[in-house]
């Protein structure tokens, strides 16, 4: 496009661009969840697994995959290293033996059940700022645009 002419195409300013404003608004609310992992020395993709197959139950992998918006290779290696640490038990589907059937095993729901609190903290402290309805708004908007098409 010559340079010279009037017509100039302008991008939005990166704070009024839906990817970056998504991306602002995870970091604000993950820094203090990231902090609480540290300490406790787990990986965000490791808690949001635990979370997810705890609301599941037993699922085969690409529903975590989908659910813990994670690349299936990365899960993959993800699931092998929290076999590992018993954070979860993984068996061969009975009908399928292509198919592995993942659940969180009993170490992994305590240790859930002993740091949810901190991570319902960050979520009650968010809705303190923003209010019920606000957060219930925001939460419908972005499950409106998971739904998107582009």
């Amino acid at each position: 496009m010559d340079q010279s002419s009037d017509t100039k195409i302008r991008a939005r300013s990166t704070s009024r661009t839906l990817p970056i404003a998504l991306l602002r608004a995870r970091e604000t609310v993950m820094l203090p969840i990231r902090e609480m992992l540290q300490e406790i020395n787990l990986t965000e993709q490791k808690w949001r697994i635990l979370r997810t197959l705890d609301e599941m139950g037993e699922v085969e992998q690409s529903a975590i995959s989908k659910e813990a918006c994670m690349l299936l290779p990365s899960l993959t290696r993800t699931l092998r290293a929290m076999e590992a640490e018993g954070l979860i038990l993984r068996r061969q589907d009975e009908e399928d033996k292509r198919r592995t059937q993942v659940q969180i095993s009993d170490k992994g729901r305590g240790l859930l059940a002993d740091n949810i609190l901190q991570a319902l903290e960050v979520y009650a402290a968010i809705e303190d700022q923003l209010g019920r309805e606000k957060i219930t708004h925001l939460l419908d908007l972005l499950e409106e645009l998971r739904n998107v098409k582009v």
